[in-house]
């Protein structure tokens, strides 16, 4: 497959100057979390853009309590600050490889062998939050770049830490619409209003050729975009993030229209939001409505989190 650039390449995430680990980094106490106001909306998708097998749909109104939500996803400074005062080992580190892009490794760091179904990944020695793209690699100019390559368990594990939690399916999709009603994105109804990019996803022919359009080939600042009307940023593209719940394919739909939680218990976690490799002409759960799940002890280069409060 041929492949954008190597990892040794700072320009392997991003094609625009980023401001180094010290500088910029957006504020991540308690002040750096937007209120989310009560209300009711219309949870899910029945449009042409949904994946009916994902469980979309069918669309319910559900009513939602006030909470709090990160106004930006957990940054690498963020992270390192939990790891510093805690000596948290996340799992990547402990099992000691994660999934890698195929596109962000040099030829003599490529295992040979893609992953099931999804062959553009590699699973890399070496590779966890601090070497996103194997043991050469680090993220000391990416501060305030989501932390990447954290589990479910990890996530929690940072949120409990810092008297938070995981927001649920119905909390993160509640306030991702950012007030609107049935629109796709978090800004409203196309992709990219009058020419202009809205979210960090995959621009070119997938997985072969990134033209890096939207100014980044790989993670962007947490706050590379406008906020949505709740004032949060980056709610799609960008990494998918973790959710409270369990995934399930049809217990969200008939469970309580208050507050809803997922099933007790199951295999996989809810993830939401779309990376910057969701592309129309594969994967367009770049939606607000859009949903995935990954088994708890999963960890990629796209997958991050931010946090909750009630």
């Amino acid at each position: 497959m041929p492949r954008e650039r190597s990892s040794r390449d700072a320009s392997a995430t991003s094609v625009v100057d980023r401001a180094d680990v010290t500088q910029d980094v957006p504020s991540r106490d308690w002040d750096g979390m937007a209120l989310v106001p009560e209300g009711e909306f219309l949870m899910g998708s029945e449009d042409r853009l949904a994946y009916p097998d994902d469980g979309e749909g069918p669309v319910r109104r559900v009513r939602m309590s006030s909470f709090r939500m990160d106004v930006f996803a957990v940054t690498n400074a963020d992270f390192t600050r939990f790891v510093d005062e805690s000596g948290y080992l996340t799992e990547a580190e402990r099992l000691g490889s994660s999934l890698v892009f195929a596109g962000f490794l040099a030829d003599d760091l490529e295992p040979k062998r893609g992953i099931g179904r999804a062959p553009w990944w590699r699973q890399v020695a070496g590779a966890d939050w601090r070497h996103p793209e194997g043991p050469d690699s680090d993220i000391h100019s990416r501060g305030n770049h989501p932390v990447v390559h954290v589990t479910w368990n990890d996530a929690h594990a940072y949120a409990t830490a810092n008297g938070k939690r995981l927001p649920t399916e119905a909390e993160w999709e509640f306030a991702a619409r950012g007030g609107l009603t049935c629109e796709p994105y978090p800004w409203g109804t196309e992709l990219e209003p009058g020419g202009v990019h809205r979210m960090n996803v995959w621009q070119g022919q997938f997985p072969r050729r990134n033209t890096g359009a939207d100014g980044y080939l790989g993670t962007c600042p947490v706050d590379a975009y406008p906020p949505n009307g709740y004032g949060l940023h980056n709610m799609t593209g960008n990494t998918w993030e973790w959710c409270a719940d369990w995934f399930s394919r049809t217990f969200h739909t008939r469970d309580r229209r208050t507050n809803p939680r997922g099933p007790q218990a199951g295999t996989h976690k809810t993830t939401r939001g779309g990376s910057y490799l969701s592309h129309a002409s594969y994967c367009r759960r770049y939606r607000v409505s859009a949903r995935s799940g990954l088994p708890p002890d999963s960890s990629s280069g796209d997958l991050g989190f931010r946090c909750a409060a009630s």
